[in-house]
This record gives C-alpha cells, sequence and structure tokens, in this order.
C-alpha cells in the first residue's frame, strides 16, 4: 500500500483497456489525481470510513483510480485481490464499496446463491463498458447501492454517472431511453458538447488534455423532469 500511496505525489501510468480502441499508456500527472481523487469520493460517497474491496486490474483506471487511490488519499481501508466469484460472495459484507465490470457483474448474477444475497449497505460502481437494465435491476433489487459509471483513460475516471437505488425510479430512466440504449448518467464532473454529429467532447481538471477531446462516442441527451426542472441525462448511441 505505502508503493501505492506514493504515486498520489509521484504520478501514475495507467493502461488503456482497449474496449474504446487501441491500448496505449497514459500518465496522469499528481495534480490531475487530486481533481480525479475528489471526483471520486464525491460522486462515490467515500469516506474515511470506507472499506474498498478492489477486485479490478490495478494497471486500468478502474482498479487504480475509480476507488483505490481516492480512498488511500482520505485513509480509507483499502484491501485488493483478484476477482474470484466464490471469494467475491463469500467476502464483499466485510466491505462498503467495490467497482466491477459489467461482465464482473454478469458472473455475479450468475451464482447460484444470487437471488438470495443481501447487498444492503453496498455501494458497486460499475463501468468501463455499456451497463445493461437488467444488470442494475438485479443488483437494485438484492439492495445494492448502483452505480452506473461513464469515463476513459483520458477523463475520470467517474465523469459520468447516476446512482440507482431501491428508491430510484428506474423505469423513468428505461421509458427516456431510446431503443433501450444504455444509460451514461446525470451527474457530471466534467464540461462537455455534444457535436452535430452526436460526438461526446469533454473538458475538465480530470482530464489529462487542457483542450476538449473528442472521446469517439456518441451520445444522446433527454430531459428527466424532476422537481419540478429539467435535469439532462445522458445514453450511449455507440463508437463514431
Amino acid at each position: 500500500m505505502e508503493d501505492l500511496k506514493k504515486k498520489l505525489s509521484e504520478g501514475v501510468y495507467i493502461q488503456s483497456s482497449g474496449t474504446t480502441g487501441e491500448s496505449k499508456t497514459i500518465f496522469r500527472t499528481p495534480e490531475n489525481l487530486r481533481h480525479c481523487n475528489k471526483s471520486a469520493i464525491d460522486s462515490q460517497k467515500i469516506t474515511k470510513n470506507s472499506r474498498i474491496y478492489t477486485v479490478c486490474k490495478m494497471g486500468h483506471a478502474g482498479g487504480m483510480l475509480a476507488q483505490t487511490l481516492p480512498a488511500l488519499s482520505i485513509g480509507a481501508d483499502v484491501v485488493i485481490e483478484d476477482f474470484n466469484i466464490k471469494r467475491f460472495i463469500k467476502e464483499f459484507y466485510k466491505y462498503t464499496h467495490t467497482h466491477l465490470t459489467p461482465r464482473q457483474a454478469k458472473i455475479i448474477m450468475s451464482h447460484r446463491d444470487f437471488n438470495e444475497i443481501d447487498f444492503s449497505k453496498f455501494w458497486i460502481t460499475c463501468g468501463s463498458d455499456c451497463v445493461d437494465w437488467e444488470t442494475i435491476r438485479a443488483f437494485v433489487n438484492r439492495g445494492a447501492t448502483f452505480m452506473v459509471n461513464w469515463g476513459m483513460s483520458e477523463i475520470g475516471p467517474c465523469a459520468i454517472n447516476i446512482v440507482f437505488s431501491k428508491d430510484s425510479s428506474i423505469d423513468d430512466c428505461i421509458s427516456l431511453a431510446p431503443n433501450n440504449l444504455s444509460i451514461m448518467g446525470e451527474n457530471f464532473y466534467c464540461d462537455y458538447q455534444i457535436s452535430d454529429s452526436n460526438e461526446l467532447i469533454v473538458k475538465g481538471d480530470i482530464c489529462i488534455y487542457d483542450d476538449w477531446f473528442a472521446t469517439g462516442d456518441l451520445v444522446v441527451k433527454k430531459n428527466k423532469i424532476s422537481s419540478h426542472h429539467a435535469k439532462p441525462i445522458m445514453y450511449f448511441l455507440g463508437r463514431k
């Protein structure tokens, strides 16, 4: 853990996953990490009393940046293990937060005891690829606080997200989704524009670039009427 804590002051190299293009190595400076940690802590309600269960690869943004470094930056407990379904089911209740890829979430859903598991008081952030509505509903029905998160190795990791819980109206979000598109979020931790061709362009302190960055992701924005005002929700159309 001391080696990881040193990265907060030295910066960190991240390998992009390759899911949105050719895999590449990206460096995040200490200043950039401070901004990234702030957005991750705020969006996921991480405190010094949180207990983080890291099961994603540490070389990628999801493992290193989503919860691990943010938690270490404020003195929260972190345990890092390779993902193992049997161990996860046995151990998760000891923790408050984890980050899963959609594939890992599906593996957990396939466990024979899934429909008996109580995920209440457990925060699951899910990202790195599209998260389908079946996955969201399955974990929320088991009591989890479930955050769908969008980010890239170049921006984020917590750039755009939405949190679902037992009190959320998942159906309202589905009803706004054209052709049942995947949701990206309603909470924005970066500035953004949508080009005439529907490409998402982003900018902000959590980005490794100073200027606007064209993500290559095609998006559509809808407005959800809540508390007498319209709140934009972003959905994913596909890659450029």
